[in-house]
């Protein structure tokens, strides 16, 4: 970890610094220009890793051009849509059926996807209710010809299990046999 001293930074500029969504943690670290000694504290970013997660991999897909915003990055809806349909794996295999996505709990863009990068997305079920199903999606991408693995996106998300007609239903027993 290195520090430098050196002019202050504004409060945006910080907060790009550090990284975080958190807009008073560079006031409270010295970092910008609401508070006195500017530090500069340089890390590894924690979103960077060598290799992929050793767990179930729900859904791995290559964005394309057609996928990109207006900045060159991939749209973060398109990122949004392919979190959905990661999440909905275990969720549709839990429900032994019909499902819909009722909550988006929380969405956090991390690091940009690039055009061209494997995108891998994580899904592991949190919690199980009486009708819902809350499940974390963990994304990360894979730069570089491989060389570099990113987490870029972490979401969780709740699903309940439905009947034909759209109407919420209890979700079986775990491992009985359902047919709806």
């Amino acid at each position: 970890m290195g520090l430098t001293t050196r002019e202050p930074l504004t409060h945006a500029e910080s907060r790009l610094t550090l990284q975080t969504e958190d807009s008073r943690l560079c006031c409270q670290r010295g970092l910008c220009q609401c508070a006195s000694p500017i530090i500069e504290v340089t890390t590894q970013s924690a979103t960077n890793m060598t290799t992929l997660p050793d767990k179930p991999l729900a859904l791995r897909v290559i964005p394309m051009p057609a996928d990109s915003n207006a900045n060159g990055d991939i749209f973060g809806g398109w990122i949004m849509s392919q979190v959905d349909l990661a999440g909905s794996i275990p969720a549709v295999r839990r429900a032994k059926g019909r499902i819909a996505t009722v909550a988006v709990n929380s969405f956090v863009f991390k690091q940009p996807v690039q055009i061209g990068d494997v995108v891998s997305f994580y899904a592991t079920i949190k919690r199980v209710g009486r009708t819902s199903i809350t499940v974390d999606v963990e994304v990360f991408s894979e730069r570089n010809r491989g060389t570099t693995v990113v987490r870029v996106t972490e979401a969780e998300l709740t699903y309940v299990a439905i009947t034909m007609d759209g109407k919420p239903r209890e979700l079986p027993a775990d491992g009985e046999t359902v047919l709806v």
